[in-house]
């Protein structure tokens, strides 16, 4: 594994029992770039983040995250690599009874020995970094959603992480706070030097701030490259994705037999 290498996956397939979820994966995450993984609802994308956190062990082939196999730490181990992780959930998944200041304090109050005079320093500079620090007080109830997703990259960001894994971190918002979210991510990797694995569908949002992108369809590995690359790509199944085309491989009617042919055999029932 290089020293430009931060995580690579290797060969790596999961499943769920008998159902395959992922086949044959191979990919190379360098440090300090933000990558992204595309491909429609169902295609593995978080799975693979539940592989590189250590939430799940591949059924085989190897996960290397920062040196070290996943699949050979302990319980221990895992913790203290996931120490150096942040994630951005979804809906941000916020404790919804403590205020912004103590969503962003929690990390720090749980794995840190930090007086809290020089905790409330950090929060303060998190919530600044992602334009909240005048929101320290609110609770989540109050808060917008764009303004929800930013606080909780603040808590994300707060033991400065070395990756920084986010799920879907678009949906739901206005296009006002989706490209603050879009340019946060970009801003706050180079910033602190961090590596972003940015899973996604929202194609031409990520297309603008990520370096590299990985698109997986059906669990399998269809294509990678820059987003120039990933524009000019020719295959069908690719272009329909980047492009959002309603006709393509991806066919809108779900399997099912010849329609007319169904109509035909109901008239005759009916007669």
């Amino acid at each position: 594994m290089s020293s430009d290498t931060l995580i690579e996956i290797k060969d790596v397939n999961f499943a769920y029992g008998r159902r395959p979820i992922l086949t044959g994966i191979n990919m190379t995450i360098p440090r300090g770039k933000v990558v992204a993984l595309m491909g429609i609802s169902g295609s593995g994308k978080t799975t693979l983040l539940r592989l590189i956190g250590g939430v799940m062990k591949p059924t085989s082939g190897e996960v290397w995250v920062n040196g070290q196999c996943t699949s050979a730490l302990d319980t221990q181990g895992i913790y203290r690599m996931r120490r150096h992780m942040g994630m951005l959930f979804q809906f941000g998944a916020l404790f919804t009874d403590l205020s912004v200041f103590d969503n962003v304090a929690f990390q720090m109050r749980e794995h840190t020995e930090l007086p809290e005079s020089m905790i409330r320093d950090l929060v303060m500079m998190k919530l600044h970094a992602v334009g909240l620090r005048g929101a320290a007080r609110l609770m989540p109830s109050e808060l917008s959603g764009g303004m929800a997703r930013r606080v909780a990259l603040a808590r994300a960001i707060a033991l400065d992480p070395m990756i920084m894994m986010y799920d879907e971190p678009f949906t739901g918002l206005d296009p006002i706070s989706l490209g603050v979210i879009a340019n946060l991510v970009r801003e706050l990797n180079d910033t602190l030097g961090t590596t972003s694995l940015v899973v996604t569908h929202d194609v031409q949002e990520a297309l603008d701030v990520v370096d590299y992108v990985y698109y997986l369809s059906d669990g399998k590995m269809m294509a990678h490259g820059t987003p120039e690359e990933m524009r000019a790509n020719r295959d069908p199944l690719v272009h329909q994705f980047v492009y959002g085309e309603a006709e393509g491989p991806v066919a809108y009617q779900y399997p099912s037999s010849d329609y007319a042919q169904e109509l035909r055999m109901g008239e005759r029932h009916a007669a």
